[in-house]
């Protein structure tokens, strides 16, 4: 494909990108400001930590997907951006109480409240400082995990493949030791939480009797998340991000065209660490505080699925992924969490529905890939939807009775449902929702697909009368 076009995409990729940011921000200050947000306190938890999960989902495909390099090192990075932000914007006034073990906090500045005094401290002029200071702090915090990738990647990027994944979950393990280390008490506040520093919805707009006029807590997260993520987005569109994708697909012939490979890596590596220490101060954010045992191994697993599902090496994939998993985990399935929500007519009617439904879909997916893989006989197209037909007769049986008490129904149980669903999903996409495309071309290819099926009726439809015809005349 020719360079002029390749440019002509890229900035037209840039450019969509862009606007549907925008669509999107307008569209979460409506919803934030029209929705009760103490009635619907589950909703916009959603929406926020899947915007810190999406930027992170990004930048770690920027690694990933678009440079081939299977990195597990995400928790550490955010762990390195969620504590920067939180020692550089506590208060100097809430240190004390803060680091209570310690006897108070070996850093006794706040950027933030100097920023606040510089302006003015109180009304429009504190309201510019917090701002500021805030996204001053956030790129320090992008700063610091872009600083300890650069030094731990110069051993670590020579590995490649599993051996490189276990050397950057090893670090990230023993950044949280250190973190919780009681001599770093005084800066770190050891085991400990920090917290009382600038959250998010310190941006609401608020009168004078502290009344809010108008809320921008979620419209904060998703603007920064945003931003980062149109960032990437240049980024990967540039001829810097092609020589990440050809590093992806073949080292030998990328150094064969002149790319130097360490030099790329190694800058992807900190490009990528920037971006998810930005993501950890968001987080800290989102959650009012920074703990070091919150970024375990666990954190990096989610987020490793989170880019699994949407797919390696696409940018929507990742954001898509990251809010269908947080919306499904912390809020869908939450329902089988708790045997109460059974008890009215309505809820056990609906939970019949959906598992109707389910069994349904699982049935009709596993003849369709059992058919494309070649089988032919009945027995073989049986075994395959066997499962799907046992839970639909299970739940008929719920159904008529009436009685029956769903098993297994506990706290914690979504996360068992929720783990089958993503099972089934891998299962039948194997290169994720995506694979390595995004989400015009998706949208082509199902506006096509159904393109050719209303078509395809019409031409048989007329193949069909056409044939009567003949046999008439």
């Amino acid at each position: 494909m020719p360079a002029v076009t390749l440019e002509k995409k890229s900035k037209k990729g840039a450019i969509v990108t862009f606007l549907c940011v925008l669509i999107v921000l307008a569209a979460v200050i409506v919803l934030e400001n029209v929705l009760d947000p103490n009635r619907n306190l589950i909703v916009f938890t959603a929406l926020k930590k899947g915007a810190v999960y999406a930027l992170v989902a990004v930048s770690m495909n920027l690694l990933n997907g678009f440079t081939g390099l299977f990195s597990l090192g995400q928790a550490g990075f955010m762990l390195l951006g969620g504590y920067a932000y939180a020692i550089l914007t506590i208060p100097s006034a809430q240190r004390e109480s803060v680091y209570y073990m310690y006897n108070g906090s070996a850093i006794n500045f706040s950027i933030t409240e100097t920023l606040q005094n510089l302006f003015g401290g109180g009304g429009v002029g504190g309201a510019v400082g917090l701002v500021l200071g805030v996204l001053i702090v956030i790129i320090i915090a992008g700063l610091v995990a872009a600083l300890v990738a650069w030094l731990i990647g110069l051993p670590v990027l020579k590995l490649k493949s599993d051996y490189l994944a276990i050397a950057t979950l090893g670090f990230a393990e023993i950044i949280r030791a250190i973190f919780q280390w009681q001599n770093l008490g005084r800066i770190t506040n050891g085991a400990n939480a920090l917290n009382r520093f600038p959250t998010l919805s310190d941006f609401n707009i608020t009168n004078a009797d502290g009344q809010v006029v108008l809320r921008l807590s979620t419209f904060v997260v998703f603007a920064i998340a945003g931003l980062c993520i149109f960032l990437i987005v240049l980024l990967i569109n540039s001829s810097y991000g092609r020589a990440l994708k050809a590093i992806r697909e073949d080292e030998v012939a990328a150094e064969a065209m002149g790319i130097n490979l360490a030099k790329h890596k190694r800058m992807s590596f900190i490009i990528s660490s920037f971006f998810t220490g930005v993501a950890g101060a968001l987080f800290a954010m989102y959650v009012n505080q920074v703990q070091a045992k919150t970024f375990n191994s666990a954190m990096t697993y989610e987020l490793l699925l989170i880019v699994v599902l949407g797919g390696m090496g696409s940018v929507s994939g990742s954001v898509i992924a990251a809010f269908l998993y947080v919306a499904s985990s912390e809020w869908w399935l939450r329902f089988l969490d708790n045997t109460a929500i059974f008890s009215g007519v309505g809820s056990r009617w609906t939970f019949i529905v959906v598992i109707a439904v389910l069994a349904v879909a699982l049935t009709v997916l596993l003849i369709y890939r059992r058919k494309k893989n070649g089988a032919k006989k009945f027995s073989e197209l049986w075994t395959a939807c066997i499962i799907g037909v046992v839970v639909l007769a299970w739940d008929i049986y719920y159904a008529i009775t009436g009685g029956m008490e769903v098993p297994f129904l506990r706290s914690g149980f979504r996360m068992v449902v929720f783990s089958v669903i993503i099972m089934v999903v891998v299962l039948f996409f194997r290169k994720g929702l995506f694979g390595d495309k995004e989400l015009p071309y998706i949208a082509k290819r199902i506006a096509a697909f159904f393109k050719r099926l209303l078509m395809g009726g019409k031409k048989t439809v007329a193949k069909a009368n056409g044939k009567e015809g003949g046999a008439n005349e």
